[in-house]
């Protein structure tokens, strides 16, 4: 019985790893994210209803397996898909003055969007 084994002469590298998929950073309501094909992730509300689609234009950057491209000659687009509308959890801020009998509690959920990433183009 004989064995054998493959080593490759070129290790790879964190960053021939990174490179090896296809992702893009994009601009989502003031906030940026890092997006690949078929992920979901919460972003602030964007209007729109369950199963609608919708085109994020502001790519900053955009790696396409050994291709880096960043900046304004970027020219392409993230396409993705409403899942649903969620709120977030309870964020409460309370003031208070020992001994002054001074206290005040605000609070609020944010709305967040579940989007799908479906296309980068």
């Amino acid at each position: 019985m004989a064995l054998s084994f493959s080593f490759s002469l070129n290790p790879l590298t964190f960053a021939a790893l990174i490179l090896n998929y296809m992702f893009a950073v994009v601009k989502i309501s003031g906030q940026q994210f890092k997006v690949q094909k078929d992920q979901t992730l919460f972003v602030p509300h964007i209007e729109g209803n369950a199963g609608d689609k919708v085109e994020f234009a502001e790519v900053l950057l955009l790696s396409d397996n050994d291709k880096l491209s960043v900046g304004d000659k970027i020219k392409a687009t993230v396409k993705a898909e409403i899942v649903n509308h969620v709120k977030g959890d309870k964020v409460i801020a309370f003031k208070m003055k020992r001994r002054k009998g001074y206290r005040k509690k605000h609070g609020h959920r944010s709305h967040y969007t579940k989007i799908k990433v479906t296309a980068i183009a």
